[in-house]
Parts: structure tokens; C-alpha cells; sequence
């Protein structure tokens, strides 16, 4: 994970980023302030469970009034419709993860997902990491860890996913315990969509990370769609074929490229979601390095730019604190470098900025929040790394077959009216469309401050 800012950047820069601008942007972004406007008045945190490690996602199945909490840890907790968290989880793949650290960690259990028929086949899936294979990147390293899809069935008896029914569905190696990605979504066409980061460090560049068409910047695996899966976001048929079928419209089907891909160019996107209603849309949060976060719709065989870009800007691995002057506007397969719909600046910006990590969120689709209905809700883990101080957005989105730029405000929280109070892990939403966020006052994976929190309106 890694960065933001409360302000948003109403001009986009496409294909290259002048230094000169960045002063000018520096004063349009200041001028996007925090609004107390009539649809985000009177917003509350109603808490729904505690006692959590470090909790990422909340998720629900066929209006059962039933809540499932991950748990990094790898854990799954399940909150009955009496609000109950039962004593025993959900799922418990704990003992299969990789050695976590305790003061930060992007490993763990990442995300899980709920087969559309979950109701009458009990399949669930689960993205995390286990300890690494043998080998390296390169001689005389070795692989950080094992990054595994895995399908899961529930015994019916006790309501319970068995983790001795692992079925493993996809796994590859990673090269560094960063930038993990960790989402698992099924669209409305009923594949399952995978997040995966570019492999970690920094820059997407060394062991592990492979030579690219960019080589002004020598990366990196972002970029390189023939090589691995790191920096893309996947596309499988899990119900056809074993352990799973390449759906015959992926972009890259009979093409140049790993038939797997849906979309490429990606940092570190942390968390990802379909719109519940409209067109379905794919949106996801990229986690940014030193400057910018963004958000971006995810289209079919689209190219979202790192590490040529960070953002809308031109990324520099000899300095990333510092854009490059120019850089290419297209790919070399002629492809154009997809600009984010948001924008917001790095704590570590120079220009001004208060996110340690952009944090994706969900289209609110839900009927308690008056005036929220299409609106885009995320956030920020923190505004700086030793302070628990995330800060909610609401987004309105710009549905465009060009990406347009989304003006967004910050929620002001009843009893919390500067920020959420807790670091923000990451946010749910349950079948009836409503929002939950997931946080914690530890930065790090240890301690019971894990809380779930309902948004409500008051």
C-alpha cells in the first residue's frame, strides 16, 4: 500500500508532464477544499464488530444479513444478522500464510470472494500469501513469497468454509513482500477478477522485475504483459475448465500477451470494485510511490501507465521525488496511457499532500444516505504513517467513454469531523448497497483494535 491528499486535480496532464505546470497545479489543487455540503451532512460511524487484527474487507451474500470480515491475519469472521461475531471463523488459513510482520506487513489474506451461487454451492475464494517456493528471480536470490488463488468449499452442517477443501486455482512467485494487489471481485459475467502488483520494491524495477518497452525508466513488469502477472488486473472462468478456463473476449486471447490479462500498467492496486448497478464498472484504487495515489475505471486491455507514469505525471526512477520532463503518451503497441479519474497527492509531495495510501472504495447503491445514490465513496489509510487519522471521500463519478476527471469532497464524520479516527484499512458493502469501513488504531498487524463500522445517517 502507500499514499494522498484532500484535493483533487481538475486538469489532467495526457502524454507528457511539464515541470513547469507543477507550480500552477500545486495552486488548483490547494483550491479544492473540504465541503460541508448537504450530501455528506449528518453522516455517523455505527460500529458492527470488534476485536479484529487488522481487518481489510466486509463483505455480504444474497441479502442474508450476514457480514463476512477478513481479517489479514487469515481470518474470516462472520457477523450474524443479530450483529453476533461468532467465536469460531468463518475461514482459518492462518497456519498456511507466510511469517507476517507485526509492524507492517502487505502480506496476508488479501481479499476473498463469494462465487455468484454461493447460496447453493458453498464456493468461496481467497487471494494470499504463502512461504516461498524454492528458486529466485535471479541466481543468488531467493522469492519472497507465494501469491495463491485458492477455492474454498463451506460445510453445510456447521456454516463454515473447510480449509482442508483447498483447491488451488492460479499461484505465482513474488519477488519482494510489497504490493500485493489482493482483490477478488466476480462481475456481472460471472468471471472472477484478480488485482495483482507489480512485485514490489520500488520503481518496479530489479530482481524480479523484468525489462520492459520503457527503458528510459528500465523497468518493469507493469508494463511487460508476456512475462508474468505482477501490475495487472486478471480475467478467469472458474467455472469452466481445471482449475479454470481464459474467457475467449479477453483482450489479449490469440494475441501478444498472457491470455489471463484484462488490464495492465498497474502499481499496486490494493482494492477493487464493480459498481452494484448502472453499467457494472470496474473501478480500482492504485496505490502511488512518493508523489501521487490515484483511482481508475478498469477497461478491457487498457494500459494505466506505470511506471512510465505515476498518476498523470511522468515517473522518474533515478529520482521519484523529482517528475521527468517528458515521457510517451502510447505504449509501443500504439495503445494510450489511460489517465486515473482521481488524483490526489502523496503525504510525501512537495506540493502539499496527506495520504500515506489512497484505499478504493464502492459505488453507494444503498437507500439510507440521502443524496449518495451513484456517488464513489474511498479513502486513506492515514494522512501520515504514525498517525491513526484516515480521511472518507465521496466521489461523483463522470461515466464517459474518456476517462474524465471526478470532483470528489471529504465526509465529515459526526463525532470524528476532521478525519475517521483510525488508520483505514479498507472499506465493504453489503447486497443492499450500503458502506462499511474497515480500521484499526495499530499501523501494524498486531493488537485486538480492528473495528467494522456501518455507515448511517443521522
Amino acid at each position: 500500500m502507500k499514499t494522498i491528499q484532500p484535493n483533487i486535480a481538475r486538469f489532467l496532464i495526457a502524454g507528457f508532464t511539464l515541470l513547469g505546470t507543477i507550480g500552477l497545479l500545486g495552486i488548483l489543487l490547494q483550491s479544492c477544499k473540504k465541503s460541508n455540503g448537504s450530501q455528506i451532512t449528518g453522516i455517523d460511524m455505527e460500529l458492527l464488530a470488534e476485536g479484529f487484527v487488522s481487518p481489510i474487507q466486509v463483505l455480504s451474500t444474497h441479502h442474508s444479513e450476514r457480514r463476512y470480515v477478513i481479517d489479514q491475519i487469515g481470518k474470516v469472521w462472520l457477523i450474524d444478522r443479530n450483529g453476533y461475531k461468532r467465536p469460531t471463523p468463518f475461514l482459518d488459513i492462518s497456519s498456511k500464510l507466510v511469517a507476517l510482520n507485526p509492524n507492517y506487513d502487505e502480506r496476508g489474506l488479501l481479499g476473498i470472494a463469494f462465487h455468484p451461487e454461493f447460496k447453493t454451492n458453498g464456493r468461496v475464494f481467497a487471494y494470499y500469501q504463502l512461504p516461498p517456493r524454492p528458486g529466485g528471480p535471479v541466481p543468488g536470490a531467493s522469492w519472497n513469497n507465494l501469491s495463491r488463488i485458492s477455492e474454498f468449499r463451506v460445510v453445510p452442517d456447521v456454516f463454515r468454509a473447510d480449509p482442508n477443501s483447498e483447491k488451488v486455482i492460479l499461484e505465482f512467485d513474488d519477488p519482494q513482500f510489497n504490493h500485493n494487489g489482493g482483490s477478488l471481485a466476480f462481475g456481472s459475467d460471472n468471471y472472477l477478477y484478480i488485482s495483482i502488483g507489480d512485485g514490489g520494491g520500488a520503481n518496479d524495477v530489479g530482481p524480479g522485475h523484468v525489462n520492459d518497452w520503457y527503458l528510459v525508466n528500465g523497468g518493469g513488469n507493469a508494463q511487460n504483459i508476456e512475462a508474468n502477472f505482477l501490475g495487472k488486473i486478471l480475467c478467469i472462468d472458474v467455472d469452466s475448465g481445471s482449475p479454470y478456463v481464459v474467457p475467449s473476449t479477453n483482450p489479449f486471447v490469440n494475441k501478444p500477451g498472457k491470455d489471463e490479462i484484462f488490464a495492465f500498467g498497474f502499481r499496486n492496486p490494493y482494492r477493487m470494485s464493480f459498481d452494484m448497478g448502472g453499467e457494472h464498472q470496474l473501478i480500482t484504487s492504485d496505490a502511488g510511490q512518493v508523489l501521487w495515489e490515484e483511482i481508475n475505471i478498469v477497461r478491457k486491455g487498457a494500459n494505466y501507465g506505470w511506471n512510465v507514469r505515476e498518476g498523470n505525471h511522468c515517473f522518474n526512477t533515478t529520482d521519484s521525488s523529482k517528475v521527468l520532463s517528458t515521457c510517451p503518451a502510447i505504449d509501443d503497441r500504439g495503445k494510450r496511457l489511460l489517465d486515473p479519474v482521481i488524483e490526489i497527492n502523496n503525504w510525501q509531495n512537495p506540493l502539499g499532500g496527506k495520504a500515506t495510501t489512497i484505499i478504493g472504495g464502492y459505488v453507494y447503491r444503498g437507500n439510507k444516505i440521502n443524496g449518495w445514490n451513484g456517488k464513489y465513496v474511498f479513502g486513506t489509510f492515514s494522512q501520515s504513517p504514525s498517525t491513526a487519522n484516515g480521511e472518507l471521500f465521496i466521489a461523483t463519478p463522470q461515466w464517459s467513454e474518456e476517462p474524465a476527471p471526478w470532483t470528489y469532497e471529504e465526509v465529515t464524520l459526526i463525532g470524528n469531523p476532521d478525519d475517521v479516527g483510525y488508520y483505514l484499512r479498507g472499506l465493504g458493502q453489503d447486497d443492499d448497497g450500503e458502506i462499511y469501513l474497515a480500521v484499526s488504531s495499530m499501523p501494524g498487524l498486531q493488537g485486538t483494535t480492528g473495528k467494522v463500522f456501518k455507515l448511517v445517517q443521522r
